[in-house]
């Protein structure tokens, strides 16, 4: 399950053979993000991120945490070759060839993690992309091990910031499939699949950090 179609990535103008591309979004939130991870991944091991996407937040997050090994994942071809660029690039030693990893799939690659990274995916992509997030991190993981989702929720008892409820409305013009998850359903696919109840953090741009834990 793959989320190229809304997060338009671009490649290089200077460079048409340069299979790179560039998620401003990414270069945005990315230290925002490193902070948070920066205090809840473990001093070593191994973290899976899931949907990738162009590959720069897999290669700043090994860039700035050299105790971890990243293993990246996408599902979309354009994507791997774009993340095996960016790694090339870096010349980083620990981080791993992207994986093809489609959230909804039965079986991943894969056979353990210490940490699952997800960001900005589960409202650009079906529930069955959630379902099958938190269905394999549930196996993938071990307890006390964290899975971190970041990006823009509905809450209870709280009406959608005016920025968030245009981009639900785009994102569900897009594909009715799509849009903000209720808070609440996310943290009950967690409860379904051997996770605790997350704990939130609030971020820039009325994002969330949610940081589940196996249990």
């Amino acid at each position: 399950m793959s989320k190229p179609q809304f997060w338009q990535p671009t490649a290089d103008p200077q460079a048409a053979s340069d299979p790179r591309l560039r998620a401003p979004s990414a270069q945005r939130n990315r230290d925002a993000i490193l902070a948070v991870l920066s205090d809840i991944l473990p001093s070593s091991g191994l973290v899976l991120e899931v949907a990738s996407g162009s590959g720069e937040h897999a290669v700043h997050f090994a860039g700035a945490l050299p105790g971890l090994i990243v293993q990246p994942s996408d599902p979309s071809p354009d994507a791997v070759a774009s993340i095996a660029a960016w790694t090339t690039e870096s010349g980083l030693g620990n981080i791993r060839a992207p994986l093809v990893v489609d959230a909804t799939a039965p079986d991943w690659p894969i056979e353990a993690a210490d940490a699952i990274l997800c960001i900005n995916m589960i409202h650009i992509a079906p529930w069955v992309a959630a379902e099958g997030l938190f269905r394999q991190a549930g196996r993938l993981q071990k307890p006390g091990q964290p899975l971190y989702l970041y990006g823009p929720y509905r809450r209870p008892g709280r009406p959608l910031e005016p920025g968030n409820a245009a981009f639900d409305e785009s994102l569900r013009s897009r594909d009715p499939a799509w849009g903000l998850r209720e808070l609440d359903a996310v943290a009950g696919l967690g409860a379904a699949n051997g996770f605790g109840a997350p704990a939130i953090i609030e971020m820039p741009a009325n994002n969330l950090s949610l940081i589940f834990r196996k249990i």
